[in-house]
């Protein structure tokens, strides 16, 4: 169905006004997507700041994300004078008096609490218990952004959990409690970013729902490469000093910025509170106030939608219905494969060999051309045809850093980098893709139960990372694996690309019956 000329309506209306001052300007009958579509089918800059406050959340998860990898390093050593040692020594076989820290022995948690000779599986429990609490809260906290809590307020209420659990990690006094609160932090982290999504795209209309999901990953990227350079300036200092300093200014943003960013006009209408949705289209609109009244008076609210407060009638519906089960199933396969791959190459970073600050911000740098990529043609693109590319080729590269590997160490780090290139580009192309997979009234929980398969993915990355160390195809080879498989899953989800989004999962089930 063709939108109506604003512009012609009114023109239209006018002059008939003229003849009889009686008449009312009447739009055409119009859907509740359709009404909202053209009030915010533009993009104005109430709508570009309302995307950048909603943005940053996301880049201070990947500061809480990826902060380990400095925090649970293993600090370099040196040999003491007059020792008898050797720098290539098992440092667990030397006498205590014969080496030392290079660096402060508060540099990380291994050298403070002397885990140098731990076991593997104690020396990856923070990371793990972090990832443990990220998928506890996909699956507890994270359904409520679609029910009670919103978008918006779970958005934040995660951040400042995550947030405030990062500030009391700057205090822990042993293994056991760093890894605890570490668990609290994945808890509270595990909705950010299909939350910031999710309200970045649906307060824009379809025209601009790529290119506004890009900023996320912008923001994400940003995050990662502020956080290595944060960590380059504390080097000679404690780690806890790394937790203070990034999660101290995250707070203040939360607590500061929570007034001024608007909740999802979309979630609103579902859940019947048409006043505040209506407020917020004013808010976020890209027409003229005149047209914007004309159109906000005739939105057919209680005739569409109704109002659903039961997370689990909600998934189990998700499960019921056929065609939403194949495509949660295949998002979750998809997700599996790439998490497994681009988070495992962005914790693998200290297998290169290179210095690791120079590592992170090499792969933090080859995020943004990335991201660049997304933003451009992420509307010109099929969302299916440039993701199974994606995964294939970034498959390949992985499997070959470790096939040519020995060729060099640039030949490693250059196919490593071009894998990683592919692999956040087909992340972020997955990103939107699951947000319009679904309705507005299981948008939230299944983009997070989706986002659940990524987090299960990246669990087992720091295991193959270290198992990498000793056999190279046991990283690389299997996150090029993995991703390599799970291109052949689109198969089984259609196309979104310039497709409205649909408000319920009937709508969507006759949308997509009238398309069969």
């Amino acid at each position: 169905m063709a939108l109506p000329n604003l512009s012609e309506n009114l023109t239209e209306t006018h002059s008939a006004e003229q003849k009889t001052p009686e008449t009312k300007q009447v739009l055409p009958s119009l859907s509740l997507d359709e009404t909202i579509e053209q009030i915010i089918g533009g993009f104005g800059w109430s709508q570009f700041l309302q995307a950048l406050l909603v943005s940053v959340p996301t880049l201070i998860d990947a500061q809480q994300t990826f902060i380990s990898i400095f925090a649970d390093a293993h600090p370099k050593w040196h040999c003491n004078l007059n020792a008898t040692c050797n720098p290539k020594s098992n440092i667990c076989q030397l006498p205590k008096s014969a080496w030392s820290w290079v660096h402060s022995s508060h540099k990380t948690i291994i050298s403070e609490w002397g885990l140098e000779c731990a076991s593997s599986f104690i020396i990856g429990l923070p990371a793990s218990s972090f990832f443990l609490g990220c998928l506890i809260g996909g699956f507890t906290l994270a359904i409520f952004g679609d029910f009670w809590l919103g978008r918006k307020k779970l958005l934040y209420l995660s951040c400042l959990i995550m947030c405030l659990a990062s500030l009391l990690t700057a205090f822990s006094v042993n293994i056991w409690m760093y890894s605890a609160l570490r668990l609290i932090s994945g808890f509270g982290r595990a909705p950010i970013i299909s939350c910031s999504l999710i309200l970045l795209t649906e307060r824009v209309g379809k025209r601009w729902r790529g290119q506004i999901g890009s900023i996320g990953f912008f923001s994400y990227t940003v995050g990662l490469m502020s956080l290595s350079a944060i960590a380059y300036l504390n080097r000679g200092s404690s780690w806890r000093k790394l937790y203070l300093y990034t999660s101290i200014p995250s707070i203040s943003f939360c607590i500061m910025t929570y007034f001024f960013a608007y909740e999802s006009p979309r979630w609103l209408f579902m859940q019947g509170r048409d006043k505040e949705a209506v407020d917020v289209l004013r808010g976020i609109a890209s027409i003229p106030v005149n047209s914007l009244d004309l159109y906000t008076s005739n939105i057919p609210l209680r005739k569409e939608i109704s109002k659903v407060n039961n997370p689990y009638k909600v998934m189990k519906d998700l499960c019921k219905r056929g065609w939403a089960l194949k495509r949660i199933l295949a998002s979750m396969a998809l997700g599996l494969g790439i998490g497994v791959a681009f988070f495992g190459m962005l914790f693998g970073v200290g297998n290169l060999g290179f210095n690791i600050y120079l590592s992170v911000v090499f792969n933090a740098s080859m995020l943004m051309p990335s991201n660049l990529l997304s933003l451009v043609f992420i509307e010109r693109w099929n969302r299916r045809g440039s993701l199974f590319v994606s995964c294939i080729a970034s498959g390949i590269f992985s499997m070959l850093c470790v096939v040519l590997g020995r060729g060099g160490e640039g030949i490693q780090i250059g196919l490593e980098l071009a894998s990683l290139f592919c692999s956040c580009f087909a992340y972020n192309v997955w990103l939107i893709y699951t947000t319009e997979l679904f309705p507005t009234s299981v948008r939230s929980s299944a983009t997070s139960l989706a986002r659940q398969a990524v987090v299960l993915g990246t669990v087992f990355d720091p295991l193959l990372t270290s198992a990498g160390r000793r056999y190279e195809f046991l990283s690389f080879g299997i996150f090029g694996l993995a991703i390599f498989l799970c291109g052949f899953f689109l198969i089984f989800v259609p196309e979104t690309k310039g497709k409205a989004l649909c408000n319920t999962m009937d709508e969507q089930e006759q949308k997509d019956s009238i398309i069969v």
